[in-house]
């Protein structure tokens, strides 16, 4: 039965039932068998998924409440680029009076329903239309919009200050930074992943063929970049549209993944196929409802008690009882105004009526918002701070649930004034160094990075078939006998840039793997190209670092900077001590600032070019070397602009360059292990790139020795050579190892301790090589790496010592036990250790002093 086509026997339903009747884990094959369940096993099998649904019900405080919502319809634009062949509610623009609703529409269809108590604003569109009808795109472009996203975000807004209802956006598929710019917008979102099943999508007359939307592979994707951003999300299958029993039951295990790892899957709707005419799948027999039921019984079963789970109610034929029995807690967005415009031959139910069959089944029906109680209740970092008061004016504080006599009203969408407190730890840069920490780790340790197991699943291994995060022995490490690890010593000699070309991979990967004499030599070679690409001198800046904020819930894995809120060594400074501290480190000598905090989710969409302008007011000739492009991204989106625009804007207030941090290893597949929600590689690189093309320069850094390995360095090498060759905006690399002690992945048990002395010297000697002929300045990280070892990596290839700092707080909050700052004597001290001079240098390498 591995494929699912073939019906269970009777002796494989029953040990599948008994099973999960005794609270066992189902691997694919018995969850299949479940849905083959009728009669006196469907009857056991409902059974066991009530019991499971009952118990996360009394767990939330809600025992015996199965919730709705009340909701108007918005059909944004029923255009849309995918041809799906049961799908009725996307069309063709001759059929429809206008490619999309315009505001006063969706606004009044949104006051209808204010009028009437709802609370959600549900709206469902097609993906991107403009991309495939011309008439969309002229829409959009005579009202002044660059995308259907764009005017989406801007009737999201319309509908929250006009009406106060809470906006739910289903428009298909979205990349992580449009997740980003619409989150500050919206309380939740969705999209049905509908199957697993890729064969649907990519074969002739599949029901999503010629649907660049519907790849599975797509969807999945989104549901982990709603993740990632800490989207409430709603999602789920949708049955009988050719898909096999397995290929069901697979859809249900990749949802559980996502929500195990994510921790963001709010509710999932299990619908059920119903035909419709003059569509392509008009002839297909319906899903039946005792095929429903034993799916629903399935996702609950799989799915947990802490899962929310949905079946519409105007496509049950009124067998409510039936899939209360299978363990569903919630009947979706009802409206006493609008249609259900997907499936208009079929009405919703009247609330009355739904409450009465609800409560002849033995349950109480409540009110719910579009985003969960659960949600509700823990507010960060799932709603944006714009959101809040919408959310608090419809909601029971006590419970999470609508207060149902609330009646919306439109408010304003903007930042409390009183949002951001400053206060906290504030002295935490220098009693780091005395008292420490006040604990290992944060307060939400086992919720805010995930599941630690579904995280430990996730995490790549070499193609080598080595576990990640082991280094080789010196026995197994390369050596001077191996062939390509002398061609490859060869070529860092003679042309070492071209070790990144993909027909040197071998050999580069053999000097990754150097160890011993092999190693001293390639040393010696970096240090030889050093000498002749920037000479003997060892440069510092003399610096401060200011880290305005620590208060950040992205869940970087890595991280132990970042705090929650509440959490006792939490702070926030405010403008003007920003500014404090900038003058103070000018008056003892400094050139630059360098300031990065965490995504602070109260921090006003402001703060970014007024930290810079402060500054500058302050001290004019300050040097202002600011924002990851994590935060660079994260302001623009929450400004709702452009990163260019965002970026321009700094710039014009101030800003002269951006540390090339949050990019860890630029390699999507380690790195969302190793962040969790940080910004994908790829946008990484645009935020840069876009930074260089605006006179910005930047460093560039890679943070090694977690859970990757020598071939994504070496991938992280050419991304960055790739970028430098098209702007030239790098000023230098920074390797950063990973410092282990008190990062969540390493205490979960995930990480490794960090790099071994052969992988730091390595890494540093090969950026020197790889780079070379871009990237002039290879620095080490005295924070990281010590005195001592700062002074071997400066034979090792390495030019430049970083600055004075004058306070260092993330690797110490990590760790690290080489102290917060150096005195430009001490810096002197470690180029003399090794053999060489020092002198000062600005943010960008030139003379200074």
């Amino acid at each position: 039965m591995a494929d699912g086509t073939d019906q269970p026997t009777v002796a494989s339903l029953r040990r599948a039932l008994r099973r999960v009747g005794d609270g066992r884990a189902l691997d694919q094959d018995e969850a299949t068998a479940l849905l083959a369940a009728r009669g006196e096993y469907l009857d056991e099998l409902l059974a066991t998924a009530g019991r499971i649904r009952d118990a996360g019900l009394a767990d939330a405080g809600r025992p015996g409440v199965v919730t709705f919502s009340k909701k108007v319809f918005v059909p944004l634009t029923r255009l849309c680029r995918d041809r799906c062949h049961y799908c009725t509610f996307a069309t063709v623009p001759h059929r429809l009076p206008a490619a999309y609703l315009e505001r006063d529409e969706v606004l009044a269809i949104a006051a209808a329903g204010a009028a009437q108590g709802c609370k959600e604003a549900l709206f469902t569109l097609g993906d991107r239309p403009e991309e495939r009808w011309p008439q969309a795109r002229q829409w959009l472009t005579e009202r002044g919009f660059d995308s259907t996203l764009d005017y989406l975000r801007a009737c999201a807004i319309a509908v929250l200050e006009e009406t106060g209802l809470l906006p739910h956006l289903n428009p298909g598929v979205l990349s992580w930074a449009e997740l980003q710019r619409l989150k500050p917008v919206a309380p939740s979102m969705g999209m049905m992943l509908e199957t697993t099943a890729t064969r649907l999508w990519s074969s002739p007359g599949g029901p999503h063929y010629g649907s660049p939307d519907k790849e599975p592979a797509v969807r999945l994707r989104v549901l982990a970049d709603a993740g990632r951003v800490a989207v409430p999300f709603t999602t789920g299958i949708l049955i009988g549209i050719g898909e096999t029993p397995a290929e069901r039951v697979d859809s249900l295990f990749a949802i559980r993944r996502s929500a195990r790892e994510y921790g963001h899957i709010q509710e999932v709707i299990v619908q059920n196929f119903r035909a419709k005419p003059d569509t392509a799948m008009r002839g297909v027999p319906d899903a039946e409802l005792h095929e429903l039921a034993a799916t629903v019984a399935v996702a609950r079963i799989l799915l947990g008690p802490g899962v929310r789970i949905q079946a519409p109610p105007n496509l049950i034929e009124g067998e409510y009882d039936l899939l209360l029995r299978a363990g569903i807690d919630d009947w979706g967005g009802v409206s006493p105004v609008t249609p259900d415009h997907v499936n208009p031959e079929r009405p919703w139910p009247l609330l009355d009526e739904l409450a009465a069959r609800t409560a002849a089944a033995g349950f109480t029906l409540r009110e719910r918002l579009t985003v969960y109680p659960e949600y509700v209740r823990r507010a960060d970092p799932w709603l944006d701070p714009r959101l809040a008061a919408h959310v608090a004016a419809l909601a029971d504080p006590a419970t999470g649930l609508a207060v149902e006599s609330a009646r919306p009203v439109g408010r304003a969408w903007q930042e409390p004034d009183d949002a951001f407190v400053p206060g906290g730890r504030t002295d935490l840069h220098s009693t780091i160094d005395t008292t420490g920490r006040s604990a290992d780790r944060r307060g939400d340790f086992d919720s805010v990075y995930g599941d630690w197991a579904a995280v430990q699943a996730q995490v790549p291994t070499p193609a080598s078939g080595a576990p990640v995060g082991r280094t080789a022995s010196a026995a197994e490490a390369a050596t001077a006998a191996d062939p390509e690890l002398r061609a490859g010593l060869r070529l860092a000699a003679a042309d070492p840039a071209a070790l990144l070309e993909p027909r040197h991979e071998a050999a580069a990967l053999a000097l990754f793997a150097a160890d011993g004499a092999a190693l001293d030599e390639l040393c010696r070679i970096a240090d030889d190209v050093r000498r002749d690409a920037v000479g003997d001198d060892v440069t510092y800046v003399v610096n401060r670092n200011i880290n305005f904020s620590n208060v950040c819930y992205v869940g970087c894995r890595f991280c132990a900077f970042a705090q929650r809120e509440r959490d006792a060594d939490a702070y926030r400074l405010s403008v003007d001590q920003v500014a404090d501290r900038a003058e103070q480190a000018w008056t003892t000598g400094a050139t630059e600032v360098c300031m990065q905090g965490g995504i602070d989710p109260k921090l006003p969409v402001t703060a970014y070019a007024d930290l810079v302008r402060a500054i500058k007011a302050r001290v004019p000739g300050m040097h202002v070397h600011a924002y990851s492009p994590m935060e660079i991204v994260t302001g623009a989106a929450k400004a709702g602009v452009s990163v260019r625009e965002w970026l321009t804007e700094l710039r014009d207030a101030g800003l002269d360059t951006i540390p090339g941090t949050a990019a860890e290893i630029l390699d999507d597949e380690v790195r969302w292990v190793l962040t969790k929600g940080k910004l994908p590689a790829a946008t990484w690189v645009e935020v840069v790139g876009t930074a260089h093309e605006l006179g910005i320069r930047s460093s560039s850094t890679m943070m090694y020795g977690h859970v990757d390995h020598p071939r994504q360095w070496l991938g992280h090498f050419r991304v960055l050579a790739g970028l430098q060759d098209r702007t030239g905006g790098f000023t230098e690399f920074v390797a950063l190892p990973f410092v282990h002690t008190n990062a969540p992945i390493y205490l979960a048990g995930i990480a490794r301790p960090g790099p071994t002395w052969r992988e730091n010297r390595v890494v540093h000697a090969m950026a020197r090589l790889l780079l070379h002929g871009r990237i002039g300045n290879i620095q080490c990280s005295w924070v990281k790496l010590g005195d001592s070892g700062s002074a071997e990596l400066l034979r090792s290839g390495c030019n430049d010592l970083g600055g004075t700092l004058m306070e260092e707080t993330i690797s110490r909050m990590a760790g690290s036990d080489h102290g917060s700052a150096r005195t430009v004597a001490q810096l002197t001290r470690i180029a003399a250790a090794a053999g060489r001079r020092a002198r000062p240098r600005t943010t960008v390498y030139g003379y200074a002093g």
